[in-house]
């Protein structure tokens, strides 16, 4: 607001990056971008869709979110207001989906590590679109193997940290414990646990800020983190009025700017190296949802971007 209380005017940057393109089609890119324009070789960011949901518990579809989302982004503008640019002027890359293996979580695990492996090694921003919140397991553990003492913000709406869950350790009940044996955790926005989850991580040493967070402990959360970090972000952290179309919804949440507010508090003080946007289930809601979760995406990328200069 200015001094006499009035709207702040808004005032557009005297140069905006533009996308030239001669595109005479809309490819099923993230924003729809040229493949030709942004290739692996010239992009800052690499999104790897993971369509898997195999260790799905309640609802099942999150092996759709991807595709959803990616068809929802065509339909964003490249512009963003908040940072007064073009975020895909750094180049996205939209790879492949990667081919579920439904033999075990296990094995689908290490398909995923071994698929972001290379990511990480060559400096890429990893944009991992899943697929229930077990795809956070490889991708994490990939980037811990490639940055050591990477920290994991996991923002939950459930705290993953069941030793083992219907028959396996890889699952997305099981998520952010197998990441914390590797990895400094750091969970945000839960509100549903088990009494196993509660005793283990009482003695895990893993920091837990529980919803609702009314106070915003943004500064609490930075500190727990490292200098390098992985962001997994489920939809269900997020208010079931806001995400409805996830697998395994629970009342309350985080709120849109709210979830922001601590994401581009990250993006500025930290050096976010990947992040995942999982378990979004198109059916299970509106269309709005998969627009949010795209939308949500793009913001990570912008935040991550911006904090490296």
């Amino acid at each position: 607001m200015d001094q006499e209380g009035r709207g702040t005017i808004y005032r557009a940057p005297t140069t905006i990056p533009k996308r030239v393109s001669r595109m005479t089609s809309l490819p099923f890119t993230f924003l729809g971008l040229d493949p030709a324009e942004n290739t692996f070789e010239r992009s800052a960011v690499v999104v790897l869709p993971v369509p898997y949901d195999g260790t799905a518990s309640y609802k099942t579809g999150a092996r759709e979110g991807p595709e959803a989302i990616l068809a929802a982004s065509r339909e964003m503008e490249d512009y963003d207001l908040e940072l007064g640019r073009e975020t895909c002027a750094v180049g996205i890359h939209t790879a492949a989906a990667l081919e579920p293996h439904l033999a075990s979580p296990q094995e689908m695990a290490e398909r995923i590590r071994e698929a972001v492996r290379p990511l990480a090694r060559a400096g890429k921003l990893l944009a991992l679109l899943g697929g229930d919140h077990s795809v956070s397991i490889g991708s994490a553990l990939a980037m811990a193997e490639a940055h050591p003492g990477l920290s994991v913000l996991y923002l939950d709406a459930h705290a993953d940290f069941r030793e083992e869950y219907q028959g396996t350790r890889w699952g997305h009940a099981s998520a952010a414990r197998r990441i914390a044996e590797t990895c400094r955790l750091t969970l945000v926005g839960v509100r549903s646990m088990a009494t196993e989850e509660a005793e283990a991580l009482q003695s895990s040493g893993v920091h837990v800020f529980p919803a609702p967070l009314l106070e915003e402990p943004w500064d609490a959360v930075l500190a727990c983190l490292g200098p390098v970090v992985y962001v997994s972000i489920d939809l269900d952290v997020l208010d079931p009025s806001l995400m409805a179309a996830v697998g395994t919804p629970e009342p309350g949440g985080m709120g849109w700017y709210q979830t922001l507010r601590l994401l581009r508090r990250v993006g500025e003080q930290r050096r976010i190296l990947g992040f995942d946007v999982v378990e979004l289930a198109p059916r299970e809601g509106p269309a709005a949802c998969a627009y949010t979760a795209a939308k949500l995406a793009y913001k990570v990328m912008g935040y991550a971007m911006k904090g490296r200069g």
